[in-house]
């Protein structure tokens, strides 16, 4: 294992950093998922806005953490070890809208429909991940992009606390508790300043729900432990699959732009709003 790690932490530092600039407003899209029809369709039943909201539910990679370079080199070294086809960087992000299990038993060549190992392979890949890619969290490699310890910590002031927030991911459980707290001065270094981490009520994983996105079962879940009704919430995330689950839960939808998928992907899944910024996304949740 430490070899692994070792291959990781070159790769991790030897990489070419990547930014994106945006400079658009945010942008409003008056639509509704109709799962019946698989389609989209005016509505004028969603009346309520994202500063309105009771609960905010994020995820986590893409949408709170610059956490990609990460995720692909653990993921090639992973591929590597088990003497598989190591993939490119265009194919990982858009395997991220699926949870670790399925998204590396497809980056190993299997299909969900027709290999009866597509899951067995899948989680024995993904134990192996998780066990490599958790210990390696740190501020330099899932650090916030940045604006967003500064949202988090005005969105409680403002509301006085009235707003619940809460984490999902298709990622294990425990590396959303590691981001986090490496992230949070108050945990990861014993600063004074004002915790992050204890402001999350609800933090889950694909692990510890019944069902991953694109289903709504870990955002009803985080609802349900926040108290409040999904009709109450906005679920933010970076991929198609957290649209189609906020929509499947009731929830209002955001897609931010600075994370793993392009506008376009973005547009054409069922979110209420998109965000190109951070500074966007707060103009959206704090009035």
């Amino acid at each position: 294992m430490f070899l692994f790690k070792s291959q990781l932490l070159i790769l991790l530092f030897s990489g070419k950093a990547y930014s994106f600039l945006f400079k658009v407003n945010a942008i409003r899209f008056p639509m509704a998922f109709d799962k019946k029809k698989s389609n989209y369709e005016e509505t004028t039943i969603r009346h309520l806005k994202p500063h309105e909201a009771d609960g905010i539910i994020f995820d986590v990679d893409g949408t709170l953490a610059n956490s990609w370079k990460l995720g692909f080199d653990a993921t090639q070294v992973i591929l590597q070890k088990n003497n598989l086809p190591l993939i490119d960087e265009d194919l990982y992000h858009q395997c991220t809208r699926y949870s670790t299990p399925e998204r590396l038993a497809r980056h190993a060549g299997l299909d969900p429909d027709t290999d009866t190992d597509f899951w067995s392979v899948g989680n024995r890949l993904a134990d192996e991940f998780d066990s490599l890619y958790v210990d390696l969290v740190s501020i330099q490699t899932a650090g916030f992009y940045d604006g967003i310890h500064d949202l988090i910590l005005k969105l409680n002031e403002v509301t006085g606390g009235r707003v619940r927030i809460a984490a999902l991911t298709n990622a294990c459980v425990a590396y959303a508790h590691s981001v986090l707290k490496t992230n949070c001065p108050k945990t990861s270094f014993g600063s004074d300043r004002e915790g992050i981490y204890e402001k999350f009520v609800s933090i889950h994983g694909a692990d510890t729900v019944a069902k991953p996105k694109p289903h709504p079962d870990g955002i009803i879940q985080c609802c349900q432990e926040i108290g409040v009704d999904p009709h109450r919430c906005v679920y933010i995330g970076d991929s198609p699959s957290d649209g189609i689950a906020a929509k499947a839960a009731g929830c209002i939808s955001i897609g931010v732009l600075w994370g793993s998928h392009s506008e376009e992907s973005l547009r054409q899944a069922p979110f209420d709003h998109i965000c190109w910024t951070v500074d966007d996304l707060r103009d959206l949740l704090i009035k």
